[in-house]
């Protein structure tokens, strides 16, 4: 971890769409901050008029303006203050029929005034999301843009803000893209917008900018990381404090602002069964930061996944970051207790947040219910391996995701991709995302959603080369519901691997609307998907290294790709919930299912 900080610059300062200063601002539940959450003036801009000219060039009086006529000859052809409102966070897809399907640029407006605690703070402004591209200007200013639907990026306004009467502007693109991440053809809503908080930071001249304070890998006792200060004075005292564990680490920060810190100490080990957490104070100078974090240890050996030592199952879900219930966007803490409440009632002990990084209080929330996380960056089936822009995007979206969730003790595994097809191109690309994990976070685990194949016709093989590389082997299957074999082939099918590495089904699943009942052979009723679990799960039991299942999926979402009318209707029915909320015959299956299985002796 050493290296961390001066990896993350490179990476931010060189990444296509990405012109932040400096790299994110962490923990930022736990500042000094003001929403600008609420309803915002927006206007739709499907031919992009408000941001280029008819030479379809960046125009210099876009709508970032907000500019009104001087007297009735000039023209201007928009006005924010008599346009349509959306609220924020939100998507605009569930908030608006008229854009339900609508993929395309959107103007947010949002005028706000704002006075310092005093004039030697610094301000920030801090978006958690904006789905896909977005550029963000301030008092007409462009102060950057960032590329990425799912993770969070901010930029300093100290010097453009005012006490009175300041508008922020947003330019919104949610179109999707063939060279983008993820790319055209996915499997969920493209939902649209600013689908988080919106946060305005205010810190010292110089600050806490970033903690990384976790146990050491592979240790029980030994606290490990490192503390990053920005701003003039960056060579200061720090200090970090553990009170309830008796622990205080004193340091000094370098000329970059990174003071290392390491410490021996006796903690109470955070586990599903013991979800503890810490209050840690990191303090420099005036500027202290309190966060809530849980210490383990996780690791594998040969088959099993060892959390503190000791060999564990996970017994998960897959879950989108969508209330099925109101068929939007999930982003409120209100969102996360749903989610995550369904999954305890399960029976879960992990949940695979797909194929994204889901909102930051999915993980604060998991942190506390003491559940395992996966979470995944969205490089999906038919990324552009062989273009190096793609390839810098997809890291810049990992390096976020890691950068927000490194302290939090319920992330157990980053996963690279999800289904990708087999190539040369394909395998230099995920490497080369491996490999920077392993330098920004070396104490997690790292798999991948991979495709299994027949190596003859009752036997399932986990060969691809990117298993080398990986900690855990995920691996996608369907038998049963894609293909000509029905679920009661699973019974004579067995699974080998050239790994001696534990394997985590990541997804199988089968659709079921609601209410539809028939025979165990026919589609789209709960009795076929109650029966395909009951002959997935028996197969599953007998595969000697597996470690881990996350069914496809926690509940019902909306795609694209589902049209079937009367029992689809634009909705992936994989769910073992409905989208209002009703359990299906199969979720008792799995339930029943993860009650009874253990760890074989």
């Amino acid at each position: 971890m050493k290296n961390y900080y001066l990896v993350v610059v490179f990476i931010l300062s060189s990444l296509l769409g990405v012109s932040q200063s400096f790299s994110l601002i962490t923990d930022v539940d736990n500042r000094q901050t003001t929403k600008l959450n609420g309803k915002w003036k927006i206007i739709i801009d499907q031919y992009e008029n408000g941001f280029y000219n008819y030479r379809y060039e960046e125009s210099p009086t876009g709508y970032f303006r907000c500019e009104k006529p001087m007297d009735p000859s000039q023209l201007i052809e928009y006005n924010f203050d008599s346009s349509d409102e959306l609220y924020v966070p939100g998507d605009w897809n569930s908030q608006m029929e008229q854009l339900k399907w609508y993929e395309g640029t959107i103007w947010y407006k949002r005028s706000f005034d704002y006075k310092k605690e005093n004039d030697g703070k610094r301000v920030f402004i801090y978006f958690g999301a904006v789905n896909y591209k977005s550029h963000i200007y301030l008092n007409g200013k462009k102060i950057g843009e960032h590329t990425g639907g799912f993770t969070p990026f901010n930029f300093e306004i100290t010097d453009l803000l005012k006490e009175k009467d300041n508008f922020l502007v947003v330019k919104a693109d949610n179109k999707r893209m063939k060279d983008g991440v993820p790319t055209l053809n996915t499997d969920w809503w493209n939902y649209g917008g600013i689908t988080r908080d919106v946060k305005i930071i205010e810190v010292e001249n110089t600050f806490i900018q970033d903690t990384y304070i976790q146990l050491e890998k592979g240790s029980l006792t030994q606290i490990g990381g490192w503390i990053q200060l920005n701003g003039d004075n960056k060579s200061k005292k720090v200090k970090v404090s553990i009170p309830e564990a008796k622990l205080n680490i004193d340091a000094v920060t370098d000329d970059h602002g990174v003071a290392k810190i390491s410490a021996a100490t006796k903690l109470s080990l955070w586990s599903p069964e013991n979800p503890k957490l810490y209050e840690v104070f990191v303090i420099s100078g005036t500027d202290t930061l309190k966060d809530q974090i849980g210490f383990r240890c996780v690791e594998t050996k040969g088959y099993d996944i060892l959390l503190n030592k000791k060999p564990v199952l996970l017994k998960g879900i897959c879950i989108h970051e969508e209330v099925p219930t109101r068929g939007a966007r999930a982003y409120s803490m209100e969102d996360a207790e749903l989610l995550l409440g369904w999954a305890k009632s399960l029976g879960c002990n992990y949940v695979r947040l797909a194929h994204y990084p889901h909102n930051e209080n999915m993980t604060r929330l998991a942190d506390k219910m003491g559940l395992m996380v996966w979470s995944e960056i969205p490089v999906y089936w038919t990324i552009e391996w062989s273009n190096p822009l793609v390839l810098a995007n997809a890291k810049n979206q990992l390096t976020e995701m890691i950068m927000r969730d490194k302290n939090k003790a319920s992330v157990v595994i980053w996963s690279m991709a999800n289904e990708t097809p087999l190539s040369a191109p394909r395998l230099t690309f995920l490497k080369s995302l491996i490999d920077l994990t392993r330098q920004l976070d070396s104490t997690r685990l790292i798999s991948a959603a991979l495709e299994v194949h027949n190596s003859d016709k009752n036997t399932m093989m986990i060969d691809d080369a990117l298993g080398e590389y990986l900690d855990v082997l995920g691996c996608n299957e369907y038998i049963g519901w894609y293909g000509d074999k029905k679920p009661e082939a699973c019974d004579d099918i067995s699974w080998k691997t050239i790994y001696n590495k534990p394997l985590v089904i990541s997804e199988t699943g089968a659709d079921a609307a609601y209410g539809l009942h028939g025979g165990t052979n026919e589609r789209f009723t709960e009795e076929y998907q109650e029966n395909y679990f009951k002959h997935q799960l028996g197969m599953l039991n007998k595969i000697e290294f597996l470690r881990g299942i996350s069914p496809w999926i926690l509940a019902d979402f909306r795609s694209p790709r589902r049209p079937l009318p009367t029992v689809q209707d634009f909705w992936n029915r994989k769910g073992l919930i409905s989208e209002h909320g009703e359990k299906k015959k199969a979720f008792y299956v799995v339930k029943s299912f993860y009650e009874n299985w253990k760890l074989k002796k």
